[in-house]
C-alpha cells in the first residue's frame, strides 16, 4: 500500500464512503477499492470490534466478511468457555477474530482457512496484536482435520450460506457439514465448541450433533446472536447458559420442574426474561429460582410481590392492572398518551392494541397486554425499575 492511499486513509477515516467513492478522478495515486474498504471497515469496527478499530495497522476485509464477524463482546464470551490449554485448533477461522480473543489462553493455535486473501489479512492482524503464537494455515477445514495430530480444543463456525449465496439453517445446509466431522474432530481433541445460526431449535441441534455438554444461547443488547454448542469425549449431564451481555442464567436441561401459575395476592413487579432465556424456553427454572409466578404458560411473564435481586432481564413496577372492558380501560389509562407496548399470548398485536387504546408510542409507561389463567386478557401498566 503506497503513502498517498495510507495518507487517504487516515484523512477520512470518519467520513460517509459512498462519498468518498467519488473522489476517485480527483486522486488517481490512491488505491481507492482498498482505501474505502479500510475506512468502511474501522468504522464497522468502532462499534462490533473496538479494540481493533484502536489500532492503526490492522487490516480489514471486505464488507461481507466483516459483517459475518464475530463481534468483540461475543468473542470474550467465546474464550471464556475455551479457557486454557496446549493448542487450539480454529479449522473456520475467516477473518479470526474468535481466534485472536480464544488464543490467548492456549500455548499454539491454529488458524484454518481456505480464502487466501483472508488468511494473508489474518497474518498481518495476528502480528499487529502481538499474537505470534498464531498459526494461518491455508487449507481446507475438512482437509486439515484429516491430516490433525491432537489438540486440546476444535472450533468450528460452519458457513451458513450455500453455493448461491442464500442463507442455510439446519446445520446438515451448512459448510462444511459438522454432522459428517464430529466424531473425528472428537478423537481428535476432547471438547469442540461449534457455533451455530441462533435461528436453530438449539435441542434439536443437540440430538443431531450428540456429545453435548454445554448450550450457550449468547445474546447482546437483548438480541439473539449466537448458539454454541460444546461437545465432549466424556459426556456430562447437559448444562445450559442463557447469555445476555453481564446477565447469565445457568441451568441443568433435565431438571424436572413442575409449572407454575399465578398472580400473587398484592402484585407489584413484573418481570420479562431477556431474549436468550426466550430462545431456551427455561421458564418452569425461573420460576423456581426465583419464586415468581406467571400469569400463564404462554405469557413468558413473572410475576411477584416484591423486587427479586438478579433477574435476568428488566424488571418493572406495576401501577395498575385492567381487563377490556371500557370503563376499566378509561380509568387504568386516564393521563396516559404515550406508552411501550408489548404483547404476550393475547389475541391482538400491538399494532392493533395500540389503534384501540389510542396511545402514541414512547415515554415512560411500559403496558404489556397478557392472558391470565384466573382473570383472562388483562393490560398491566408499569413503570421501569430504575
Amino acid at each position: 500500500m503506497n503513502e498517498a492511499t495510507c495518507e487517504f486513509i487516515r484523512s477520512h477515516a470518519n467520513e460517509d464512503v459512498r462519498q468518498l467513492a467519488f473522489l476517485g478522478k480527483k486522486h488517481p495515486e490512491v488505491d481507492m477499492a482498498y482505501a474505502l474498504q479500510q475506512i468502511a471497515g474501522r468504522q464497522k469496527a468502532q462499534i462490533k470490534i473496538p479494540s481493533w478499530a484502536a489500532i492503526d495497522d490492522i487490516v480489514y476485509p471486505p464488507h461481507l466478511s466483516m459483517e459475518q464477524c464475530s463481534s468483540e463482546q461475543t468473542a470474550r464470551y467465546k474464550a471464556q468457555i475455551a479457557g486454557k490449554g496446549a493448542k487450539i485448533v480454529d479449522l473456520t477461522a475467516g477473518f479470526g477474530v474468535d481466534m485472536a480473543f480464544m488464543s490467548a489462553g492456549f500455548t499454539e493455535a491454529v488458524h484454518v482457512e481456505r480464502m487466501a486473501s483472508l488468511c494473508a489479512i489474518s497474518s498481518e492482524n495476528y502480528a499487529s496484536l502481538g499474537l505470534r503464537h498464531v498459526k494461518v494455515v491455508n487449507c481446507d477445514g475438512v482437509d486439515f482435520l484429516h491430516q490433525l495430530d491432537k489438540a486440546d480444543l476444535i472450533f468450528i463456525d460452519p458457513a451458513r450460506r450455500d453455493e448461491h449465496g442464500g442463507r442455510t439453517y439446519g446445520i446438515a445446509d451448512c459448510t462444511p457439514n459438522v454432522l459428517e466431522m464430529i466424531d473425528e474432530m472428537l478423537e481428535k481433541a476432547p471438547r469442540v465448541m461449534i457455533k451455530l445460526s441462533p435461528m436453530l431449535d438449539w435441542q434439536k441441534a443437540v440430538a443431531e450433533v450428540g456429545h453435548v455438554s454445554q448450550v450457550h444461547i449468547v445474546s447482546v443488547g437483548n438480541e439473539c446472536k449466537e448458539l454454541l454448542l460444546v461437545a465432549e469425549r466424556s459426556a456430562e449431564p447437559l448444562k445450559v447458559f442463557c447469555v445476555n451481555d453481564q446477565q447469565i442464567f445457568r441451568y441443568m436441561a433435565n431438571d424436572e420442574i413442575s409449572d407454575f401459575y399465578q398472580l400473587p395476592s398484592q402484585l407489584c413487579f413484573l418481570y420479562e426474561p431477556h431474549a436468550s432465556i426466550m430462545k431456551a424456553g427455561c421458564f418452569r427454572q425461573i420460576s423456581q429460582r426465583f419464586a415468581m409466578g406467571q400469569p400463564d404458560k404462554n405469557s413468558h411473564l413473572f410475576l411477584s410481590d416484591k423486587m427479586v435481586s438478579g433477574f435476568p432481564g428488566r424488571g418493572f413496577v406495576i401501577e395498575r392492572i385492567c381487563s377490556m372492558n371500557k370503563k376499566e380501560l378509561k380509568t387504568a389509562l386516564s393521563g396516559i398518551t404515550h406508552a411501550n407496548i408489548a404483547t404476550r399470548n393475547f389475541p391482538l398485536s400491538v399494532a392493533e392494541l395500540r389503534k384501540r387504546l389510542k396511545l402514541k408510542d414512547g415515554g415512560e409507561v411500559y403496558i404489556f397486554a397478557t392472558t391470565s389463567v384466573e382473570r383472562g386478557h388483562l393490560l398491566l401498566v408499569c413503570r421501569k425499575i430504575s
